[in-house]
């Protein structure tokens, strides 16, 4: 046997060359974790056995994956897409469930014991079922933000199926082993259990929000990141032992933990702190559920494995199709959902593990199912990847929705000529769209995040919801007629594949191109962007320019000097030393300026007053769009209407305390 250091030497290097290999293809670090526990675990090469304490830790980083889906939980986020998420995504969940235990009750014995070696009970199908019924969080979200279709239709009930699987976690954690208990008692112990949870979390949403936020805000005064650190580290463990020592799973404590952060202001900064000890020990996780395959059991039953692999697929492909299409999605929205959704998912190891643990399903069983969720990891992404083509070519109506989605476009961007074409309209996009407006030349904004442009187009703003990365769009937008592109969504691959387009359809077109680092100037210039603007670089000019004018350097010279610089391509600002300083830094006490738009209607209680009468808590109106959709510059003898859109400037709380007193 290995020493403690040779093990994780052999783990480190492992992990380094398999997640390597495997982001080539697209494919998460989870699929490369399972597979260095199934090559070192006891049944291969035995280097790594499933032992307590790896499990352990194992066991931690999956309680630090429900702090982080708590942490993402957000009413207003559940209320924009509850038809997705309680709809479709409850019946999901649901019928999957419903469909392994009617199959096991239909099913020939013979035939039940051939792929559930061992045989199973209704019990051990619920099980089953429930962890075949979930699908990749970490993949399918992690391709939809790359390809920039999260907020496309499909992206949205994707979404909203993905929130709810990780919502079922929540109870299936409390089923599976109440269940397990023997004879008639299970209810019983169904009953308590879930009692025991109402009762905890009454008490924890009750008195938790205030408690936690005076907790925190009293660490954060102590501005000392690592203090702030300890500190989540300490809530997420503490409620996580709290719902273990009531007799509940450890995943729901730390599932209520995120809830309760998740309403304070340090919700993004808390994220950020327990994104590494949450990957490292779910990897850890994963590599301890891959010691538990041998691939002597699974290669002598592949055919139950292949089994295992393509009824579950399949069937959940068409049931996701099936009810996307009764939840009135059109056909092709529907074969890019089912297409997206059908693999196996992180969580449906978790509870497959747990169901093995309280002896509800056999190990031959679990070996064959362990084995065909792999390799629906494996090959989802191919599929994925053709989803497109794939719903194009089984709908018809899947053309005339992309036309009739052009033709809005272009209706909007109708009779413009000479006008800046602006690739992402966020922090910068706006900003850039702010001072154009200032010089009265026209622009156009594409985005993708459907919220940004309903609000953006509520204040009067040229924005509509496309994808830049599309031929078909820019055409629409009327790509030929502008004096100028723009790219300020600063994402090098996506910047790329934008210039390529540009350059086939617009060869002539300037591009303006933002990034984050003068690491990319030669690469983006090379695709055909005619500037390029790092905003490091730009930075450090700046602060150089009014270093020198502090300095007493005349200001002719100062200017002749930064303009020197950058017709020298920044060569004198490329290359620095790595510093502390140099990373995304504490966040812990930041409170960004917000623009927000309020709708008035007839019983606004600002409807009919001068806005010089309004108290706006500290926010201020930076525009008015009346209901006939023309922009009012704000004045204190304004008398507001019901339909005007009031554009409201300030800080969170200043921004949300106005809002309640307009309405």
């Amino acid at each position: 046997m290995l020493s403690s250091l040779e093990l994780a030497l052999a783990l480190l290097a492992a992990a380094v060359v398999a997640v390597v290999g495997l982001r080539a293809f697209g494919l998460p670090p989870l699929v490369a974790y399972l597979l260095i526990g199934v090559v070192l675990g006891p049944h291969a090469a035995g280097l790594a056995g499933n032992d307590k304490a790896t499990h352990a830790l194992g066991e931690i980083g999956v309680v630090f994956l429900m702090f982080s889906i708590g942490l993402e939980f957000s009413l207003d986020k559940l209320k924009s897409l509850r038809q997705h998420v309680f709809g479709l995504g409850s019946a999901q969940v649901g019928l999957s469930i419903l469909i392994a235990v009617a199959a096991l009750i239909v099913l020939p014995a013979a035939l039940v014991q051939w792929f559930l070696p061992g045989g199973s009970d209704w019990r051990g199908a619920i099980a089953l079922g429930g962890a075949l019924a979930m699908s990749s969080t970490a993949l399918v979200m992690k391709i939809l933000t790359e390809r920039r279709e999260l907020e496309s239709a499909h992206g949205q009930r994707i979404f909203g199926v993905l929130l709810f699987q990780d919502l079922a976690v929540i109870p299936l954690l409390i089923v599976i082993p109440a269940l397990a208990v023997g004879g008639n008692n299970w209810l019983w112990a169904l009953g308590l259990a879930g009692l025991k949870a109402l009762c905890l979390l009454v008490l924890l949403l009750r008195f938790g929000p205030s408690i936690t936020g005076h907790w925190f805000r009293l660490v954060a005064r102590q501005k000392s990141h690592e203090l702030f650190t300890l500190n989540v580290l300490l809530a997420t463990l503490f409620f996580a032992w709290l719902t273990g020592q009531a007799g509940l799973s450890m995943e729901l404590g730390a599932f209520v933990a995120g809830m309760l952060i998740a309403e304070t202001e340090f919700r993004d900064q808390v994220e950020e702190d327990i994104k590494p000890f949450r990957d490292v020990l779910l990897g850890l996780f994963f590599v301890s559920i891959g010691t538990q395959l041998d691939l002597g059991v699974v290669l002598g039953g592949w055919l139950q494995v292949l089994v295992l692999l393509a009824i579950p697929v399949l069937g959940k492909f068409v049931l996701v199709w099936a009810l996307a299409r009764a939840f009135k999605a059109s056909n092709g929205v529907a074969i890019r959902t089912g297409i997206w959704l059908a693999q196996a998912g992180e969580f449906g190891f978790v509870l497959l593990t747990l169901a093995v643990s309280s002896r509800l399903l056999g190990d031959a069983t679990v070996q064959y199912a362990l084995a065909a969720m792999l390799l629906s990891l494996l090959i989802s992404p191919l599929f994925i990847m053709q989803a497109n083509r794939i719903a194009l070519r089984a709908s018809s109506q899947e053309w005339l929705e992309r036309s009739m989605q052009l033709q809005t476009i272009a209706s909007k961007s109708f009779g413009r000529s000479k006008h800046i074409l602006i690739a992402g309209f966020g922090r910068s996009g706006q900003a850039l769209a702010h001072v154009l407006a200032i010089e009265k030349v026209p622009y156009f904004a594409l985005d993708l995040d459907a919220d940004r442009v309903r609000l953006a187009a509520q204040a009067g703003e040229p924005v509509v919801y496309a994808d830049a990365l599309k031929r078909d769009a820019l055409m629409a937008a009327g790509v030929h007629r502008a004096k100028a592109l723009v790219i300020t969504f600063g994402d090098l691959p996506g910047s790329l594949k934008l210039l390529r387009v540009v350059r086939e359809i617009a060869p002539g077109l300037p591009v303006v191109v933002r990034s984050q680092t003068d690491a990319d100037l030669d690469r983006l210039r090379e695709a055909g962007a005619t500037e390029v603007i790092p905003e490091i670089s730009e930075a450090s000019l700046m602060l150089a320019s009014h270093a020198l004018a502090l300095a007493g350097v005349p200001a002719a010279q100062v200017l002749r000097r930064t303009r020197d610089i950058r017709e020298d391509r920044y060569r004198m600002l490329q290359g620095f030393f790595h510093g502390a300083d140099d990373e995304t830094g504490d966040q812990i006490e930041t409170d960004p300026m917000l623009l927000v738009t309020v709708t008035l209607d007839a019983h606004s209680a600002a409807a009919g007053r001068p806005l010089g009468d309004l108290d706006l808590k500290g926010a201020r109106i930076t525009s008015i769009v009346n209901r006939k959709g023309k922009t009012v510059e704000p004045d204190a003898s304004h008398v507001l209407q019901a339909a005007d859109v009031l554009v409201l400037q300030g800080h969170r709380e200043q921004v949300s305390a106005a809002q309640a007193a307009l309405r």
